[in-house]
């Protein structure tokens, strides 16, 4: 076993290899605090018939790592859920541009999250884990590489910060890369500036670097396998000639059609004319033929951008394609949108919900269950392409594109304490030609404002691409998928006038230097304001009104000792509400209620309701109740649910009162004043505070004598006797219980 330790970001930082997954092609074990990430990974002998690289990168965490058992009925680890994907998506980014070109073999990837401390999270230590594996077995890779997670916490710069950390910054971006040049970059901000950006990346590197140089340091004491060896297919050189000269101008001429349908066809058909043309020539070509055209297609729409600056939907490359804007496209829905960019169309739907719909998420990372009250779900549709394949399910491309508009939106919500909904956000991709994410976004943003959810601004994304020869580069806005295909990176960057929301970089090189990047942030953002001033034109502000279909929201503060009167008997009180009115109540430990209903009238009725059995008797206040029951020394008035006071009998009229019942008798409606509250809680009742006292020079006899028939002084209000009538004060439900309503308020992730 080789094992090398070091202390990085202030924290233990552990690499060793040689102890576990010992048959596979290569393995390592990273420590980080005491979370521990295992990978291994394997390459098959054989090269694949495949027009592609066929790498598989699986990512999953373990309950066992965090001492936990999986919720449901199965209690094993089942299908990866979206955090897993989203980081088996950042270590496939990561490690891919770095195989060489042509190598076909198929290589997978396994990495394991085997130790959770709940502080430091596992997707940057499972890249590196990756990293060692790879570059420590005789798969040929370009590595090693490393992540790291930049944070900002009151204007300091914090690297790999723990989750609790996390929560007070400003940003989280995942910067990924070699000791040389940065490959990944993806995370969320709050409205940062370009330059604030640049810097983040900059100090990323740095730790990339110091990262890169621990596991090389480990590779020459381990040293490592002998690569294997493989050839790259080599087409043979006369038929290279052939092709070019009779291919190159017809895909030149075939490129340059603005519509997308029209320039896939034409250039399909002068490759199909090519190629049937040489097979007749020479059988044995046409084995290369397909790759070759491929080839030439690519290189021809780089010349042409590098050489003439003219793209081949005819833009310049600081450009952005024609927008149109429909809202409130849907009768239904909350709040919609309608956003198309030439020929990307995402209709993107908003929907407004209450605090019983947060989504709960089952975690390594968190003591307690974890609840989203932000969703954007985003979903890619064949016919958006013009295509024909099957529908297996979201795909791991959906959850990631889903997740990058859902971090671009996320930091200008206002808070859940002042706008107490549940939001979900879909986007369906109806048309699709490049940046259908940054669609997303801009439909998102739009459908928000419809909904009449008042975010801090509009939010705005546009996909930049690279195409690079050497020293010779250009950056292009607004791409499109052709562009995508055949450049080199593809950079989205999301955010408001203020300032970036969303990052995400792919590139197909093996790195990019900060200043590409630097002109990259700069041109992006004159993109997005460009796309903000289409928008504005739209909708310029949220809609001061909600959806008259979407339910309102109230919440009221209770005494925490009524809890359980308002729960009731195993949750019998709070159903009842609900059931008579159609309001949804949730109530949390220290006494806030939440109703929600479609409807106003609806929604009042619930509170009233709820006031009438939490709301707490007031000493001067007026009351008209029902006389529950009567005794010899007075009656018991019900002047609120669930609240009963006495009545004393001297206190029914100014006169003398003989009998209870000369006055009022059980069932009888009658007004009282609350007159008292004693130190235990009991409440005292009068008529005759009502009624102005009769004018006499001499009170009659016996006026203020006891009500009793022995003399005896008056009871103390609920200790006269035992049975009915003797509590003062008798609350539905009997004793309060806490937590048990239907469910706490979901808070924002």
């Amino acid at each position: 076993m080789q094992r090398i330790e070091k202390v990085f970001a202030g924290r233990r930082l552990i690499i060793e290899t040689g102890r576990m997954a010992k048959q596979a092609a290569g393995s390592a074990v990273v420590t980080f605090g005491d979370t521990m990430v295992l990978a291994a990974v394997t390459v098959s002998d054989r090269e694949t018939a495949l027009g592609f690289f066929p790498l598989l990168v699986e990512y999953r965490e373990k309950t066992y790592a965090a001492g936990k058992i999986p919720g449901g009925f199965i209690k094993r680890e089942g299908r990866p859920h979206d955090h897993e994907i989203l980081a088996a998506r950042i270590i496939d980014r990561s490690i891919r541009p770095l195989f060489p070109e042509g190598f076909k073999n198929e290589v997978q990837v396994y990495v394991y999250v085997i130790s959770g401390d709940k502080e430091n999270d596992s997707d940057v230590l499972g890249l590196m884990a990756a990293s060692y594996a790879l570059a420590s077995s005789r798969i040929p890779w370009g590595g090693p590489v490393a992540a790291v997670r930049v944070g900002r916490i009151q204007d300091k710069w914090v690297l790999n910060p723990t989750f609790q950390q996390l929560a007070y910054s400003d940003m989280e971006v995942i910067v990924a890369g070699t000791d040389h040049s940065i490959n990944m970059v993806e995370g969320g901000c709050l409205e940062v500036s370009e330059a604030d950006m640049l810097e983040a990346l900059t100090l990323g590197h740095k730790g990339i670097t110091e990262l890169v140089g621990i596991q090389n340091e480990l590779l020459k004491q381990a040293g490592a396998a002998p690569k294997m060896a493989w050839t790259k297919a080599v087409p043979p050189a006369d038929l290279v000639t052939r092709l070019k000269a009779e291919a190159e101008s017809k895909i030149v001429a075939a490129i340059n059609q603005k519509e997308k349908h029209t320039r896939i066809q034409a250039v399909e058909e002068a490759k199909k004319a090519v190629a049937t043309l040489l097979a007749a020539e020479n059988a044995e070509w046409s084995a290369h033929i397909g790759n070759l055209l491929g080839d030439i297609e690519y290189d021809a729409l780089r010349a042409q951008v590098l050489d003439t600056g003219k793209r081949v939907d005819g833009r310049s490359p600081t450009e952005v394609r024609p927008i149109t804007i429909d809202t409130s496209v849907l009768p239904r829905a909350h709040g919609s949108a309608l956003f198309t960019r030439g020929q990307t169309q995402a209709l993107v739907a908003c929907t407004l919900g209450t605090a019983d719909d947060v989504q709960r998420l089952d975690s390594i990372k968190d003591s307690g269950e974890v609840t989203k009250s932000f969703m954007l779900h985003y979903n890619f549709p064949p016919f958006s392409t013009g295509e024909v394949r099957p529908m297996r399910g979201t795909s791991r491309r959906e959850i990631g594109h889903g997740n990058l508009a859902e971090r671009a939106l996320q930091g200008v919500l206002p808070p859940y304490e002042e706008f107490p909904y549940t939001i979900r956000i879909v986007s369906d991709v109806l048309e699709s030609n490049g940046s259908s994410s940054m669609a997303s976004v801009c439909g998102g943003s739009l459908s928000l404002f419809d909904a009449g959810v008042p975010l801090r601004g509009a939010v705005a994304g546009v996909a930049m691409g690279l195409i690079k020869e050497g020293k010779k580069y250009a950056i292009l806005t607004d791409i499109l998928g052709t562009e995508d295909h055949l450049g080199d990176m593809d950079f989205k960057v999301a955010g408001t006038e203020n300032g970036i929301t969303s990052i995400q970089m792919d590139i197909k090189i093996e790195g990019m230097d900060l200043k590409i990047m630097q002109e990259a942030l700069a041109q992006a953002r004159e993109g997005r304001l460009h796309i903000l001033g289409e928008m504005k034109k739209a909708l310029d502000v949220p809609r001061a009104d909600l959806s008259p279909y979407a339910p309102r929201i109230i919440t009221m503060q209770i005494n925490p000792e009524k809890i359980g009167d308002l729960i009731g008997p195993k949750g019998k009180t709070i159903r009842g509400i609900q059931e008579e009115t159609g309001a949804e109540l949730t109530v949390d430990d220290s006494g806030t209620v939440t109703i929600a209903a479609v409807g106003g009238e609806a929604m009042e009725r619930a509170r009233q309701m709820v006031a009438a059995i939490t709301v707490e008797p007031e000493v001067g206040a007026v009351y008209e109740g029902t006389v529950k029951s009567t005794t010899a020394f007075g009656a018991f008035i019900e002047i609120m649910p669930g609240t009963e006071a006495l009545l004393h009998i001297s206190e029914m009229r100014h006169a003398r009162v003989e009998k209870t019942e000369d006055v009022v008798k059980k069932g009888d409606r009658v007004t009282v004043k609350l007159i008292d509250r004693d130190e235990r809680g009991r409440l005292r009742l009068s008529m005759k505070a009502l009624t102005p006292k009769p004018e006499s020079t001499a009170p009659s006899a016996g006026a203020d004598a006891p009500a009793s028939g022995d003399g005896a002084p008056p009871p103390s209000n609920g200790e006269a006797e035992e049975g009915e009538g003797a509590s003062a004060e008798r609350s539905r439900g009997g004793r309060p219980r806490r937590g048990g309503g239907r469910g706490g308020r979901g808070g924002r992730e």
